[in-house]
């Protein structure tokens, strides 16, 4: 087994470089690699798109058109761990725009089906804290949100 860590692969129906130009437009350290069209032998049209290579955030992916068969659903997500609000917003605008769904606890699923955890890093922090009190107060206000606040869990973290 190689040393280079794990590519990830995502099964599209038709829409694998729409997607992979997608993730590469959202994340910073990205780019689009090698991408590979059937060919007269394979179960895709000749000169459609079979897999496209791709990194987003310096992780590596795959996005391969193989069919309907197969659809994305909430057991796999991808954690976007953010340093501040902003971060938050940017990822949640660009994850679910274009006919992405959003969802509770910092969840949403892109326009593809992607499910996505936009977290900021400050939640963790908090809902780990050793004051169990402090910690289930930030936990019970994040489960009432769908995208992260960050005010308002500091609010309820303090007690406010």
């Amino acid at each position: 087994m190689t040393t280079d860590g794990f590519t990830t692969c995502l099964w599209f129906d038709g829409q694998a470089e729409e997607a992979a130009n997608f993730y590469v437009s959202v994340f910073k350290n990205s780019r689009i690699g090698t991408i590979l069209r059937y060919s007269e032998v394979g179960h895709g049209e000749p000169g459609t798109v079979l897999t496209v290579e791709f990194e987003a955030n310096g992780q590596k992916f795959y996005a391969l058109n193989g069919g309907p068969q197969f659809k994305f659903n909430e057991a796999i997500s991808f954690e976007v761990r953010c340093d501040d609000q902003a971060e938050v917003d940017h990822y949640w605008k660009a994850l679910t725009e274009g006919g992405g769904e959003e969802g509770p606890c910092g969840w949403l699923k892109d326009r593809f089906g992607v499910s996505w955890q936009v977290t900021p890093a400050r939640l963790v922090e908090m809902i780990s804290d050793p004051d169990q009190q402090k910690a289930d107060r930030a936990m019970q206000a994040m489960l009432k949100m769908h995208k992260i606040d960050v005010a308002e869990l500091e609010k309820a973290y303090a007690g406010e």
